[in-house]
């Protein structure tokens, strides 16, 4: 039996080429990043746990509204716009999807799960995240222990130099969406909230 014969993608290509791209025939997710199509590994199930609990607890906290959450958006920063599509975890926009569009308008918030194998790839993404206009807010969540870092945007538009840090003992606090919860609500089901033995 043969094996399918992998499509290989150009050297570097533009959103839109990217958009219309039918993928390397893998099953593997991609971003487009500068111009360059990298792939994305498969999330681990503690990952998708907390990845699931934050979409739930957002998105009941959001109901109705106009405000909805998507899971794993494209997302285009305003740096290189033409040569970049991002996919965080997690987008929250107040923009109706009537037009059916690829990619997440005018996002509000962006979450991102940290994982140890792309840390260096996500805290990329954060800082071509925060050229959007629109967005408030960005918050990382840990996968490996009870940690979170809320980035907020200033009054005058600008972003702090430095994350605020969350523990255990803390509570979450998005402004942009009126959402206030424990962190360890975001890892239920996970072994991070399990009781231990004693």
């Amino acid at each position: 039996m043969s094996a399918l014969p992998q499509i290989i993608p150009p050297p570097t290509m533009t959103v839109d080429e990217f958009l219309d791209w039918s993928g390397d025939g893998s099953a593997a997710k991609h971003q487009l990043v500068d111009g360059e199509i990298r792939a994305m590994a498969p999330a681990s199930i503690r990952h998708g746990r907390i990845q699931a609990n934050i979409a739930r607890l957002i998105g009941n906290h959001l109901g109705d509204g106009p405000c909805q959450i998507v899971v794993e958006p494209g997302i285009v920063p305003r740096v290189r716009s033409d040569a970049n599509l991002r996919v965080p975890d997690l987008g929250v926009t107040c923009e109706s999807d009537e037009l059916a569009q690829q990619t997440l308008l005018n996002p509000i918030l962006l979450i991102e799960i940290l994982s140890p194998s792309n840390q260096s790839e996500t805290r990329a993404n954060i800082w071509s995240y925060a050229s959007i206009p629109t967005l408030r807010e960005i918050l990382l969540v840990h996968s490996t222990r009870l940690a979170a870092e809320v980035l907020q945007r200033q009054n005058d538009d600008s972003w702090p130099a430095d994350a605020q840090v969350l523990g255990p003992g803390d509570t979450i606090s998005l402004v942009s969406i009126d959402f206030r919860c424990s962190l360890p609500d975001f890892y239920r089901g996970t072994r991070l909230t399990a009781p231990r033995a004693s």
